[in-house]
């Protein structure tokens, strides 16, 4: 393709950084080549030759890859062999698209083996000519692959991206030799100084051109005019591969001002079928699949970025990056291998959706309450993260186009993502939920869930509502009642009044003398605007967590009314029942039972005599008793 004057693009990826792109200047008609100025400020003139992708490979040939008097050839090369000309890509170099998920790479790459050469090619501190750069880098180079490998380690590790140049085009020299003295350059430069590298060693390279997804990429944009960026082919083991050596070095921040160094092997021989998610090229024989895709499905398909594929995600539905809703809803799933942790930003906020983690990946549904177009970002990282690895990174970019608000679909500030069981609340310990969805209905304003538990951990619950209705936290503590069954727990919840509340579960090692750790929550709807439950009795440290209530469940009890109590306890001599005045229990299989009078009293307390020697009581109940 024609040389552009090259200009530089990145792409956004909070909280990562992005990848780079280089926009080019526009083409020359075909057939006359004005003279380009080479190097900065020289002011001499050379005539460069300009071959289109389809002129025929003899022509090619015979002008040593139509760079003229810039490439070396045969004879020149001081001892470096002569490269065929590279030959157009044929059947046995397309791979089928969609993706197989199978690899990220066209070939297999051992990254393990090639560590040392990497570590090699990196310490390599030539910069006096290509020539002499080349001759050192395949010093520990055998095979081809190692070759590419290492020039392109070294690349990808001392060129950086040239922001200055980006804006400022006419000073701008993409020939290879000004590339490796400046030590930067766009993605012209990038891609030129690589081709000239493999071809000195005897490897076959081929720059490419076409339009990319990077800086300044906007979801949804059409592609229109000249091509804006510059990436490799090499010819590798009987086959074509793709690579882009700017996009594998680093990253340019938001405003376009700031290169950063990092390193990316996603772009490395990455699979044709991935790699057409960010690279059109112009000529689309080069995409290397089978079938081609159009402009227009290039600019319709979702932009997954490397981060998605070096993840594990496997994919993403839908799989066009502007959704609208539906009666105020839209969803969103994507798969994965396994264990993988989501969040979202829906206009910078995770308020307003429901998110659910699933073994193999994860399932969103939004409720934007405004309408217009939001921007919706999910991002990822894996389970069991390295330290380094242990933040979000950015993995899909939508545009969410929402026509009508579903009002009722408004969630409590505590609802926290993502919502329900999930194989990270297993791993906790909290197996076989009676509930597996993450949303729970209730008429009567009362419902009960049931865990197993796997760990010896004590359990920590709190209810919480939005509105002048919030709950202090200790009532959201007394909304929920703890009753464990040897090693299952259930959850009973009586809801103050109708609404949406959200059911908060921490726990910790009952070794443990630290705090709860938070582990899951459910959202708990009702619509019956007569529910009225009061809360459940206070209990006090003496209470033991295998003790049950069976009567009365309500912490509030009638006035002036005999009440019966049920309650089963283990291991106590003696229980006593404390209002106006003081009524003992008895002991009948395995419960304490009896009445009490509430006249005349406002607490009522429920006491143990642990030892019958003692004449010391513990309080390990209280009840409110209504006001007349």
């Amino acid at each position: 393709g024609s040389k552009g004057d090259g200009n530089g693009n990145s792409r956004s990826q909070p909280p990562q950084g992005t990848d780079l792109n280089g926009r080019r200047g526009p083409t020359d008609p075909r057939g006359q080549t004005p003279p380009i100025t080479s190097g900065p400020d020289k002011g001499t003139q050379v005539t460069v030759e300009i071959h289109h992708e389809d002129t025929s490979p003899q022509l090619i040939k015979r002008l040593s890859l139509g760079k003229g008097s810039q490439r070396l050839r045969g004879h020149d090369n001081k001892g470096f062999q002569k490269t065929e000309a590279p030959r157009p890509p044929g059947a046995k170099d397309l791979h089928a698209y969609p993706w197989d998920k199978s690899s990220l790479k066209s070939m297999p790459v051992d990254l393990q083996q090639l560590e040392k050469l990497d570590a090699y090619a990196l310490k390599v501190n030539v910069t006096n000519s290509v020539e002499e750069l080349v001759k050192a880098l395949l010093k520990q180079a055998r095979t081809d692959l190692e070759k590419v490998r290492a020039i392109w380690m070294w690349i990808c590790h001392h060129i950086e991206y040239d922001v200055v140049g980006y804006h400022n085009k006419s000073q701008l020299s993409s020939k290879p030799r000004d590339v490796l003295q400046m030590g930067k350059s766009i993605c012209e430069g990038y891609a030129e100084l690589f081709e000239h590298m493999c071809s000195l060693a005897g490897i076959q390279c081929k720059k490419l051109s076409g339009h990319a997804k990077g800086y300044g990429y906007k979801t949804g944009q059409t592609f229109t005019g000249d091509s804006d960026h510059a990436w490799n082919a090499v010819y590798l083991e009987g086959r074509w591969h793709l690579l882009d050596s700017t996009w594998g070095s680093g990253s340019v921040d938001d405003s376009f001002t700031k290169f950063t160094y990092r390193y990316n092997e996603f772009y490395f021989l990455t699979h044709p079928a991935l790699f057409i998610n960010n690279h059109f090229p112009d000529n689309s024989n080069w995409q290397l699949l089978k079938p081609t895709l159009t402009l227009k499905e290039f600019e319709n398909n979702m932009l997954h970025n490397s981060n998605f594929y070096t993840l594990g995600l496997l994919a993403a539905r839908p799989e066009t990056p502007v959704i609208r809703t539906v009666n105020g809803k839209a969803s969103v799933s994507v798969d994965c291998r396994s264990g993988t942790l989501f969040m979202f930003k829906l206009k910078g906020t995770d308020e307003h959706g429901l998110m659910t983690l699933k073994r193999h990946g994860m399932e969103l549904d939004i409720y934007p309450q405004k309408t217009g177009s939001h921007k919706l970002e999910i991002f990822a990282k894996p389970s069991k993260a390295e330290a380094s690895d242990d933040v979000y990174k950015c993995v899909l970019e939508y545009v969410v186009e929402c026509e009508s608000v579903d009002k009722a679909m408004r969630f409590p500030k505590d609802l926290h993502q993502p919502v329900g069981p999930s194989w990270f609340s297993e791993r906790q310990g909290f197996l076989r939920p009676s509930h597996a969805e993450p949303v729970l209905h209730t008429n009567d304003g009362r419902c009960s869930l049931t865990f197993t538990l796997s760990k010896d951990i004590s359990v920590l619950t709190s209810l919480h509502t939005d509105g002048s209705s919030s709950l202090a936290e200790d009532m959201g503590r007394r909304h929920v009642l703890q009753v464990h069954r040897r090693n299952q727990v259930e959850l009973k919840v009586h809801l103050p009044h109708a609404g949406n509340f959200v059911l908060k579960i921490y726990s910790k090692k009952k070794s443990d003398p630290g705090n709860y750790d938070y582990i899951f929550n459910y959202l708990i709807r009702c619509l019956n605007t007569e529910v009225k439950w009061p809360a459940f009795p206070r209990s006090y440290s003496k209470w033991l967590q295998d003790y049950e209530i069976l009567e009365p469940l309500s912490g509030l009890l009638p006035a002036n009314r005999n009440v019966q109590f049920k309650l089963k306890m283990h291991g106590i001599a003696k229980v006593l029942v404390q209002a106006e005045n003081t009524y003992p229990l008895t002991q009948n299989k395995g419960c304490w039972e009896g009445t009490c009078n509430t006249s005349g009293c406002r607490e009522v307390f429920v006491m143990v005599h642990e030892n019958a020697n003692h004449s010391f009581y513990s309080h390990v109940l209280k009840y409110e008793v209504e006001t007349q």
